[in-house]
């Protein structure tokens, strides 16, 4: 289990998109819904449903290298985190928005220093230094957007968008860094679009 925990009158629970809540303080943030890995439509599941980086993922799949655009961060100690979005260059695509958590006690200096510089993807500096990770997914959901995901992934009006929650962690098995990864509207079947699992706040 990660993040913080809720308190939701007879139970308790951890909310598994707490990385990208830490960016809405006045607790007001889209609602999502958790939902099955074999729920997600193509090409969701194939760029999700997996154990490896996010970044050379998508790199794979859009043909060409992904660069870092910083919305906001935030330091507390050795925990970094910030919002992103993942961009295709050199068209400047948005492929991906999302938060981090990132521990940075557990990085080599050299990784932590191009952490904090802000210009590449995580998974881009944790092959550069060669960084011994696992990645954990713990969660898949779909969002009803905000203005800021509109935005951000230039989604227009499509009713939702789909992400997973990952955990990278360390050759001793310690967090790394904790993520929320929300993809762009791709193209799909209008059967796979209707896909009918309401929306909650978590």
């Amino acid at each position: 289990m990660i993040g913080p925990v809720s308190r939701n009158r007879e139970h308790v629970y951890y909310d598994p998109l707490f990385p990208l809540w830490e960016f809405y303080p006045d607790g007001i943030h889209p609602s999502v819904a958790l939902i099955s890995p074999n729920d997600l439509p193509d090409p969701y599941r194939a760029l999700l449903v997996h154990d490896k980086d996010m970044t050379p993922t998508l790199e794979r799949h859009h043909g060409g290298p992904i660069s870092l655009r910083l919305l906001g961060s935030q330091r507390s100690g050795s925990v970094y985190k910030r919002e992103v979005i993942l961009v295709l260059e050199p068209v400047g695509k948005p492929v991906e928005f999302g938060a981090i958590r990132i521990h940075l006690s557990r990085f080599p200096l050299e990784a932590r220093m191009d952490i904090v510089e802000n210009r590449m993807p995580l998974g881009t500096i944790l092959k550069k230094h060669r960084v011994e990770h696992k990645c954990r997914p713990s969660a898949f959901f779909k969002a009803a957007p905000d203005t800021l995901m509109r935005e951000a992934l230039a989604s227009g009006s499509v009713p939702f968008l789909f992400g997973r929650c990952n955990t990278m962690t360390d050759g001793r098995g310690l967090p790394l860094a904790e993520v929320v990864e929300i993809l762009p509207p791709a193209e799909m079947p209008a059967a796979q679009g209707a896909l009918d699992v309401n929306c909650q706040n978590l």
